[in-house]
């Protein structure tokens, strides 16, 4: 009956795993332990019950059905079963009958419910299983899916389905004949089952030929945390980007490419290498074109295991190698983001000047050029990645300036005004992408735009937002170019969204649009502020229906990441954060000014009077 379970310990709040240690114990002996259930003999469930969180990650095993197992056992056994650890969901397919598993495809999707799916009779007050058939219909309330691509995506509304069993001829069990594809779980068991990982491409735009890293793109997947996840991993990065992220992104490894035939488990060895057979597909790569490829899975592999992999070993179809990539040769090849490392993170001060502080330093100055040293007043500002230039908006709104950040630098004429009625409804706070274009949303309620300076200079360009409903309360677009983070207002309730950049350079007029802008934090109905804090998380400050402001991590396909959210902090108005994750957290709090937060510690006061802190961004 019920599972069995071993305890490991659960991710620490870094990016790393911890060192597992284990320990076995089965449910259920002469002890009955927490969480594991009784199996009723017939009649209606009460509903399975969903495996507590706890700090401890607990692995589950899964029971075969018993001899003479009744309908209700079966389909709880059944349910159980799905959130084991079985590789193949064999022992799920016991349940089955043999027409009905060889149908049944376990890897199509997984549906998350609030709570874990409850079954009801519905055999319509007929005495359950008379004639040799029996229904049940499962029910609960849909928190998100998760596709065939491993893709999560937030979801809501009903979840109804109708498992159907009957008694088989020659041996008297009960089996299901007819199920719902794919799975169904608790958010849970959901969260014990399953962890999220970044696969890495290159965007569509990188230049192979300029000599530089390529730029990489996360496309965040979930897979199952204690059922090989590295090879999993291997095997969806080799099936292509998400179909959300496609459009905008390229692989390197050649079309058709998988691992080798009778490959099933990828491990690192004893130096920490891991080593990856590949099929025919790849048997002719040059070898630039193999390192692009390990370099791809080199960054995948980060954060699967305690201490990363060192180095990567790609294998032909016959076994000979391909070629072999270390991680420090991998940033030669490929970077995250703009591959710079901020030196400084910046914010207004009281005298509306710019002004920066060394990483570990609480000691801000001016920065040099015109915008720290002159006297332009400023209300917002963003920096370029590499840190050259800046640009700020005027005390008012209106007006939006770019200067280098050289000492007796001069500040030429405003690049861009708004004619908005009021302050509110002028520009937004700057970003700058990572190639050097600098974007802004303009609030004029007659003449809202989102707004495109190429290298910060220049006739403005209108980028199209097809599909975007409502205006443009903040901007800030990804180290990568592809993606862009919106706040957006419509009837008075403001949502958080990730929209895809698309350029199209064809036409005698380049284009570029923002497409499929997808809400990443649909419990938040009031979102004041946010800033990208790593490849593929943000960091967001808002509040939910009659709810308070708080503070959360979300990633960029709505899921919440396992880890300690930020500490509490009153009255946020602003918030900073890079994506080096190692780098702290900066806001502008009403009551402290200007405060940071380093990983593991309190929030600090900086100083009292300042304004709108910003990141390289």
């Amino acid at each position: 009956m019920g599972r069995h379970f071993v305890g490991v310990d659960r991710e620490g709040s870094g990016g790393r795993r911890r060192p597992v240690r284990v320990g076995a114990y089965a449910c259920c002996g002469a002890l009955l332990l927490a969480g594991c259930a009784s199996m009723p003999d017939s009649g209606d469930l009460r509903g399975v019950e969903s495996t507590p969180r706890q700090d401890s990650q607990v692995r589950v095993y899964a029971m075969p059905p018993r001899d003479d197992a009744q309908p209700a056992e079966i389909v709880q056994g059944f349910l159980e079963a799905l959130t084991s650890d079985d590789a193949k969901y064999e022992t799920a397919r016991k349940y089955l009958t043999e027409s009905a598993g060889k149908a049944w495809d376990p890897y199509r999707s997984t549906t998350v419910l609030t709570d874990a799916p409850n079954p009801e009779s519905g055999n319509a007050g007929n005495r359950d299983g008379a004639d040799g058939n029996s229904l049940y219909r499962l029910s609960g309330s849909k928190v998100a899916t998760v596709d065939g691509q491993h893709a999560y995506a937030p979801d809501s509304g009903t979840y109804s389905k109708t498992v159907h069993l009957t008694r088989l001829k020659d041996t008297k069990q009960w089996r299901i004949d007819g199920l719902p594809q794919g799975v169904v779980m608790g958010k849970s068991d959901f969260q014990r089952n399953y962890v999220s990982i970044n696969k890495y491409y290159y965007t569509s735009n990188s230049n192979s030929g300029a000599g530089g890293p390529l730029g990489t793109v996360a496309d965040p997947v979930y897979v199952r945390e204690q059922v090989d996840p590295m090879t999993q991993m291997v095997r969806a990065l080799l099936k292509g980007p998400t179909r959300w992220l496609d459009p905008v992104v390229r692989s390197s490894f050649p079309s058709g490419t998988e691992l080798k035939k009778g490959v099933k488990s990828l491990s690192p060895d004893d130096r920490n290498r891991v080593t990856v057979p590949l099929n025919h597909k790849a048997d002719h790569v040059g070898r630039s074109q193999c390192t692009r490829m390990a370099a791809q899975l080199l960054f995948t592999f980060q954060d699967l295991t305690p201490t990363g992999v060192d180095e990567v070993e790609l294998q032909k179809s016959d076994g000979s190698q391909l070629c072999v990539l270390t991680e420090n040769q991998a940033g030669t090849v490929a970077s995250h983001g703009t591959g710079h490392r901020p030196e400084y993170q910046y914010f207004i001060d009281d005298k509306q000047r710019l002004v920066r502080m060394p990483n570990g330093d609480k000691k801000p100055e001016p920065v040099p050029g015109a915008l720290g040293e002159g006297d332009k007043k400023l209300r917002a500002a963003a920096v370029s990645r590499d840190e050259s230039s800046a640009a700020g908006v005027s005390t008012d709104g209106s007006s939006l300036y770019v200067g280098s950040l050289v000492s007796g630098g001069s500040l030429g004429e405003a690049v861009l005004h708004s004619a908005g009625r009021t302050e509110d409804d002028r520009l937004t706070t700057p970003s700058w992408d990572g190639r050097g274009d600098l974007w802004v949303a303009d609030r004029d309620p007659k003449k809202p735009r989102l707004l495109l300076l190429r290298k910060g200079e220049g006739e403005p360009l209108t980028v199209e937002t097809p599909s975007l409903d409502g205006r443009i309360e903040a901007v800030r677009v990804a180290a990568d170019g592809v993606r862009i983070a919106l706040i957006v207002e419509k009837d008075g309730k403001s949502s958080l969204q990730i929209g895809r950049i698309v350029r199209d350079t064809s036409g005698d007029q380049p284009t570029v649009s923002i497409l499929e802008p997808r809400s990443v934090a649909p419990q938040l109905e009031e979102v004041t502020a946010m800033s990208w804090a790593g490849d593929s998380r943000l960091v967001v400050i808002g509040r939910e229906q009659d709810g308070v402001q708080q503070m959360r991590y979300v990633q960029v396909d709505g899921s919440a990441p396992v880890g300690t959210a930020p500490s509490t902090l009153t009255g946020v108005k602003e918030i900073a954060a890079s994506e080096d994750e190692r780098l702290p957290l900066v806001a502008h709090s009403e009551e402290d000014g200007i405060v940071r937060l380093s990983s593991g510690e309190q929030w600090q006061k900086v100083v009292k009077d300042g304004t709108a802190p910003v990141y390289p961004g």
